[in-house]
Formats: structure tokens, sequence, C-alpha cells
């Protein structure tokens, strides 16, 4: 419930404090007095929009701040958003700026509009004439239709269930999408390592490539240079060198049995004999090998080109980075065993948790179905006490699309004159609509956890004996729950347990606690109007005590 509203230099209202009891809570006042700003302030601090104009001119800031009850609930959400949830009392406060600039908190921490406004969603529920749109909100007829049939908690879990089955399906929609990626980069990687492979690359393939590639591309002169060699090393005519060699240390031998250092001459060129005759052959041996090949040349060249545009398209310099670039491409050319494998155990998820939420909904569209002629057997009750005798008012549940509500649509159908019932938000007039709406408070107020209810003028339009029982309906409310009702009908507000004038001096909006003798003026006011007579005084006494 709401313990008390102190509102601070928000438009017309410089300074207002006021504490509120259990019950019915009558406020009143004359056109222009101020309800709808009082309303207003109570509205800013649940979450509604802010901006400058709602600043008055008694200072910087307005502020506004209200005292509610706290049960579990209400716990859950702070919890949830991480504010402290202690003790049996919960303070909201709203401030704005001459900038339109707004602050919330929740106690002494700062909150989001957000948070603000799913606190204030459990907190007070303000009907005003507008509000009979809410019948033509599905979620609105969900939630009255499960707070009769008792099946909140089933749709809880029924949400829950639906939250789990969309993060399994995102989870197989990833792996689905994981495993589709690897299977084209596998077609991909595959054809490069393939190609690869196909190049039978070998380390030091390159280096040798290129060095026989430039001994064919200058064989000829490669062939003249040896041949000219050899030539001179083993002439066809004449002395080899290497016996000019052997007999000029034969020379030196004989001479050196005169001089004796010319021994270790002759021993000097018969090394150098022995490594001339194996120059000699060795230079033949590579002669004889060396051939001008133009068809080996156009071989050495094509694989030169491969490699190079292999390494080209690999970003590496050398054979043996393309043969450790072939090695990855192989690691990663492997089957999706893993990934369907994924992909099969997120699919059972999915079926799994699909089975769960749709016992959920079969549960929940059970105990809508159970609800529904209790439902609308009650809301017709307080339709036909509210002066509509030949109204039907039915509730039909339709097949929708699957969601955290389960798979059902609510429909209210509604007809005044006893005809077949259709569409309310197309049978209904305006002021049909404020009882429906009204009624449906009523049967919803029977059941606890209800927010604090404000009624905003919902009397607006009816009179009389409608007027008295719409006023005995919200007293009767009031007994199980916080009412407020703003009003202007003396035969509601005389059922209140609790009655406040609100009252304009000058460009002033205050609140006044009426005690009995306020209460009797108020009526009395409300009954003829600015000149009160000793028959509307009387008129009074009898509505606030109809049993003397």
């Amino acid at each position: 419930m709401l313990y008390s509203l102190s509102v601070s230099n928000y438009i017309l209202i410089g300074s207002l404090e006021t504490r509120f009891p259990e019950g019915l809570i009558i406020i009143s006042g004359e056109t222009g007095a101020g309800k709808s700003i009082l309303l207003g302030a109570l509205s800013l601090v649940l979450g509604a929009k802010a901006d400058a104009s709602m600043v008055g001119p008694h200072g910087e800031n307005c502020v506004v701040e209200a005292e509610f009850g706290m049960d579990e609930e209400i716990r859950d959400i702070l919890a949830q958003a991480d504010l402290p949830a202690e003790g049996d009392r919960l303070i909201l406060r709203r401030t704005v700026a001459k900038s339109g600039r707004s602050r919330s908190f929740a106690g002494d921490e700062p909150v989001s509009v957000n948070v603000l406004q799913e606190l204030a969603s459990r907190l007070v529920d303000i009907h005003s004439q507008h509000q009979t749109l809410r019948l033509s909100d599905e979620r609105f007829r969900m939630e009255a239709l499960d707070l009769w049939a008792g099946a909140e908690a089933v749709r809880k879990q029924c949400g829950l269930a639906w939250n789990a089955l969309q993060e399994s399906r995102r989870e197989l929609a990833s792996v689905e999408e994981r495993l589709s990626r690897a299977r084209e980069e596998q077609e991909y990687n595959h054809a490069r390592w393939e190609r690869l492979d196909r190049a039978r690359l070998q380390e030091g393939e390159l280096e040798a490539l290129e060095c026989e590639q430039k001994q064919l591309s200058h064989a000829e002169e490669i062939k003249e240079n040896l041949c000219f060699a050899e030539n001179l090393l083993t002439p066809e005519h004449g002395e080899a060198l290497s016996q000019s060699l052997r007999e000029c240390a034969r020379r030196l031998e004989k001479a050196g049995s005169f001089i004796p250092g010319l021994n270790s001459l002759a021993e000097r060129l018969a090394s150098a004999r022995l490594e001339v005759e194996d120059i000699a052959a060795e230079v033949a041996s590579v002669n004889e090998r060396t051939e001008a090949s133009p068809e080996r040349l156009q071989e050495v060249e094509d694989r030169l080109s491969l490699l190079y545009e292999l390494m080209q398209r690999h970003g590496v310099g050398t054979v043996e980075e393309l043969i450790a670039r072939r090695n990855h491409l192989e690691s990663l050319v492997t089957d999706a065993t893993q990934l369907v494998t994924e992909v099969e155990k997120a699919r059972k998820a999915v079926e799994e948790k699909l089975r769960l939420y749709s016992e959920c909904c079969e549960r929940l569209h059970s105990l809508r179905e159970k609800g529904t002629q209790g439902f609308a057997a009650a809301i017709l009750k307080e339709l036909h006490a509210l002066d509509l005798e030949k109204a039907l008012f039915h509730v039909q549940l339709e097949d929708a699309t699957p969601g955290a509500d389960g798979r059902d649509s609510v429909r209210f159908l509604f007809s005044s004159a006893g005809h077949a019932p259709s569409d309310v938000s197309k049978a209904a007039s305006g002021g049909e609509l404020s009882r429906i709406m009204l009624s449906l408070k009523a049967v919803m107020a029977r059941f606890k956890r209800m927010p604090t209810l404000v009624f905003d003028e919902i009397d607006t339009g009816v009179s009389g004996s409608t007027a008295d029982k719409m006023g005995s309906l919200v007293c009767t409310m009031g007994a199980d729950m916080q009412v407020f009702a703003i009003t202007h009908l003396p035969q509601v507000a005389a059922k209140g347990n609790a009655h406040y004038l609100v009252s304009k001096t000058g460009d002033v909006t205050s609140v006044q606690y009426l005690n009995e003798d306020g209460r009797v003026q108020e009526l009395a006011r409300m009954l003829s109007g600015a000149t009160i007579t000793p028959a509307a005084i009387a008129n009074a006494n009898a509505l606030l005590h109809p049993s003397l």
C-alpha cells in the first residue's frame, strides 16, 4: 500500500506531505483545484515521462517521494537490479531539474526509469477513464484471466520454459552456422591443401632448381669452357700437363743428387701432378655430363614458376614454409564429426525444451479453460449490479502464436442488450467500457498481491442509482486492499474510510484530511454546489450515516 506522498515544487504544489491509511480513500475537490496535478505527481514518482514544465516557481528542482509497503515480489525486482531489499518499506524518489533532466531513486540508490516502472507496476494501478483501452491489450486480458484461474505460477513457468526454449534454439542456430561455415572452410582448405599436396614439395628443392636452371640456361658457355680446360689438361695431340710435371720432377730428382734442396721440390711436383690428374678426370666427367637440354630447361622453369606462384599465393618465401603451410592445412582438413555431434546434441536439447514448454502450455491452457466460465460469470455479476441487467459477457480462448504466455489468446465478448456478444472493444460504449473495467478490477481485487488501486473519476457520466452502485463496488474493493477514488459524486465519496480535499488558494494547490464535520461540509458542497443549504447538510449526513 501507499503510506505517504511528499511533493515539493511540482507545478502548483509548493510543498505537500500526506500520509494515507488502508481501505477506501476518497479524494475530491472543485474542478481546477489540482486533483489531476496530485495524480500527476504520483505518476511521476512511478516512472511517468518527466519534463521541465513540471518544475514549479519555488526552486530549481521538483521532488516527489512516495513510501510503499514491500513484499517478496518487490524484493525480487530489487534483487534482480542489484539493489538492497531490506525492511518492509520502500521509498521511491524522483527529481526533475529545470533542464528537464530527471533522476530516480529506490531508497538511496539511483535506478533507471525502467526499474522504477517495473516496481511501480507492482505497487500502484492507476485506473482512469482512458484505461478502458487496456481491454484491447491482449496481455492485460491474459493476466486478468490467469489471476482468476490461479494460473499465474504456471504462466511464470511457461515463460521460463519459453525463454529456455528460445535460448536452446539460438544455441542450435549458432552450432548449425558453425557447422555450415566449417564445411565451407573445409572445402576451401581442402582445395588449397590438395594443390600443395599435388606439388610434391621437397625441402631444398627451390635452391637446387634455381641452380640447375642457371646451369641449363648457360649450358653452351659452360661446355665451351670445360672443353677448353679439358684440352689443356689432356690434349689429344701433344704431351699432357701431368706428363710434363712427371718429367720435371724426374729432372729435379737427378739434380737433387748434387743440390739437396731440390728433392723437396720434386716431391711437391709429384703431389701437384696427382692433383692435376684428379682435376683433369673430374673436369672430363663434368664435361661429359654437361649437355644443353631445352626440354629439361623448360621443365625446371615450369617447376620454378609453380613454386614461385604457390609461395606468393600463401605469402611465404621458402619451400620449407610452403611445406609447413601444407601441413597446417592438412590439420584443418578434418571431418566435421565433432560439430555434427554438437548439432545433434543441440537438437535434442531443443526437442526436450520444446517438450517441457508444450507441457507447460497444456497445463496453462487447461487452467484457463476451466476458469473462463467462472471468470465471465463473476464479471457479469458485477455488470448486472451496475445497471447492465441484460448484459452478456463471455471469455473465449483461441489458438495463438506460441510465446512466453503460452499458446492461447484471450478475447472478451460483450453485449449490453442480450444479443449475440462480440468483441468488447467494438460492442461497448464508453460508459459500458468503464463499468466493464471497474467490474474487472473489482473481481481482481479479491486476490492477494494486487497493487494499490487509484480510480480517477471513473464515475464521470453516471449518476443516480448507478453512481451509488459504483460507490458500493469501489467500497467493497477497499475492504480487501487500499483504494483511492478521485470523484465528483457524493454517493461514492460518502462510502470512503478516509476523505481528502484538494483545494487551490491563489496559485497554490494543497491537500487536507477531512474530519467528520469536514466530510459533511464537502459532501454538502458536492450535493448543492457553492451555496450549502440545510437540506444539503441533512442529505450529506444521510449519505454518511445511512443507518440513522
